[in-house]
């Protein structure tokens, strides 16, 4: 949620990238893991099952949320648009319920492919920025938590925001030195509204499961737990600095320059106040603004890819909320990567679990995929792999769903749908954020590089993790180092919906194949379940 800016001074800390921060750590940097227990344990709190709904947010929730879905009962359940009707009510409720909701909506809809197309269609509209706090607000708090005026500690201050989000709000500033930065300020009185709103939605997601169709496929528990996990780390901005410093420690040991982190200045860093670089650049997301600027949007998006990667795969840890607002292409062709609020962190053992699961994909292994995602906790470890693999179908040839009839392709979906929910299948936090992150790099291929072959960027990356990390990750397996990874292409593109592509599947077909596939969807249920059948006939 830190904006670059596209004029401005070249900035300084990022020329030196990668960079690591000196040993004297501040004092509120020793005890992150402690801030981290805290945190974990005001999200559990919230969390914990209640026989009655708690009272403080129970009436404007009500309000909202049973105006939507009971709107929804009476004229839309059952239509052919039943669960595009319910997502668009319960996203306008979201709306007028406020920061917290405005945020659970956010990342519902970086989730394409995680959440149903509907839920996600319609979270996407949510609107970028909430109202902003009033300066003078903004000023107290900054200001308290300094513990000095904003003269004593800043040249120059906006009053106007570079942004306002659900939690924080951003400023442009200068320091006595003239250094630009900017400031991210939490909004006052946000964190026990957080902890009601997260309490509530964790009584209500228990009774909205079996109810309607679009809670029974997104998993409302589940995904409560993940947004609670993750939204009470952002409430403390020590937290963020420290993963700053983190990701910043593992790029410099891996020696990849050509991603940036805005280094934060530790003696400006407190619970609500975060005074970090401010980097200049150019928007993400644009490729032809990139390709005006001399910048070549591919590399740009390698980049950030590679990142995930690497920081989920070697290092166990990885920036978990990416979007177009939090990254920016400097001149130079380096992706900045900004807002640290929220970030994946893998132990051990789930790292390799996440290393087999990918290695599993490229190989076609499906036992090996089944067995990592059970080692993550996504599937249930009590079940023989044989019987997740029957379940789940995985034992029959992938159906391409430009070739069989929108009732068989339906049919399938939910057939995988009550298979996972029979098996009790979660959403790990951390699995749910690295495939989020994935599924948004997905999207800013049609934009930023529609001709890129797919299958030869798979090619490239197992080639590319196999020469820099294959020592470590064939460790973490087992595995010969020399021995070179046998890349199954037709599982590959399996994967990506195209059936039987071995090679040459570029972006820009990939996405003609999902439009496809959607528009004979929507077809199919704009008539009542009967359209495909017409058109076979």
């Amino acid at each position: 949620m830190e904006p670059a800016s596209e004029d401005g001074p070249a900035p300084s800390g990022p020329a030196r990238s990668p960079w690591v921060e000196p040993g004297d750590h501040a004092g509120w940097l020793t005890g992150v893991e402690g801030l981290r227990e805290e945190a974990a344990g005001v999200a559990r709190r919230a969390l914990a099952r209640r026989r009655l709904p708690p009272a403080p947010r129970l009436a404007s929730t009500v309000a909202h949320l049973g105006s939507a879905v009971g709107g929804w009962w009476l004229t839309a359940r059952g239509t052919a648009r039943s669960r595009a009707v319910l997502a668009a009510r319960v996203r306008r409720a979201f709306e007028r319920l406020g920061p917290t909701y405005v945020k659970l909506a956010q990342i519902v809809s970086a989730g394409e492919g995680i959440f149903p197309a509907e839920l996600v269609a319609e979270m996407r509209k949510c609107r970028d920025q909430v109202p902003p706090v009033a300066f003078g607000a903004i000023r107290g708090v900054v200001e308290a938590e300094l513990g000095a005026s904003l003269s004593e500690t800043f040249r120059s201050f906006d009053a106007q925001p570079l942004a306002a989000a659900s939690i924080a709000q951003v400023h442009a500033a200068e320091l006595r030195d003239g250094t630009p930065v900017v400031v991210k300020v939490q909004r006052p009185g946000i964190e026990g509204r957080v902890q009601r709103d997260v309490a509530m939605m964790a009584w209500l997601a228990e009774r909205l499961v079996g109810r309607i169709p679009v809670a029974a496929l997104a998993n409302p528990p589940g995904l409560v737990e993940v947004f609670a996990e993750t939204i009470v780390e952002e409430l403390d901005f020590r937290l963020e600095a420290a993963h700053m410093l983190e990701v910043a420690g593992v790029l410099a040991a891996m020696g990849q320059d050509q991603l940036v982190v805005p280094r934060p200045h530790r003696e400006l860093v407190t619970r609500r106040v975060l005074v970090m670089e401010r980097l200049f650049g150019l928007p993400w997301g644009d490729g032809q603004v990139l390709r005006q600027a001399g910048v070549d949007p591919e590399a740009a998006l390698r980049v950030a890819l590679v990142s995930l990667l690497e920081g989920a795969m070697v290092a166990g840890v990885f920036h978990g909320d990416l979007h177009g607002g939090n990254l920016v292409v400097l001149r130079d062709g380096r992706v900045g990567l900004l807002d640290f609020g929220i970030t994946g962190r893998l132990g051990p053992a789930e790292r390799r679990a996440l290393v087999r699961l990918l290695l599993a994909v490229t190989t076609n292994d499906v036992a090996g995929q089944v067995e990592a995602l059970q080692t993550l906790g996504a599937l249930p470890a009590d079940r023989t792999t044989a019987e997740v693999i029957e379940a789940l179908g995985l034992d029959r040839p992938p159906l391409d769903p430009l070739t069989v009839s929108v009732e068989e392709l339906v049919a399938e979906v939910r057939q995988v749908v009550s298979a996972l929910l029979g098996l009790g299948a979660r959403l790990p936090k951390a699995l749910v954020l690295f495939v989020k992150d994935l599924v948004f790099l997905d999207g800013a291929l049609a934009a930023m590089a529609p001709d890129l072959d797919v299958l030869a960027e798979v090619v490239g990356l197992v080639r590319y993790f196999q020469t820099r990390h294959g020592a470590q990750l064939a460790a973490d397996l087992g595995m010969d180092p020399a021995a070179p990874v046998p890349v199954d292409l037709a599982g590959v593109a399996a994967s990506f919906g195209a059936p039987g592509a071995t090679s040459g599947l570029t972006v820009a077909e990939l996405n003609a194949r999902r439009r496809e596939v959607r528009t004979r969807l929507e077809a199919w249920r704009s008539g009542g379940g009967r359209g495909d059948a017409a058109e076979r006939s």
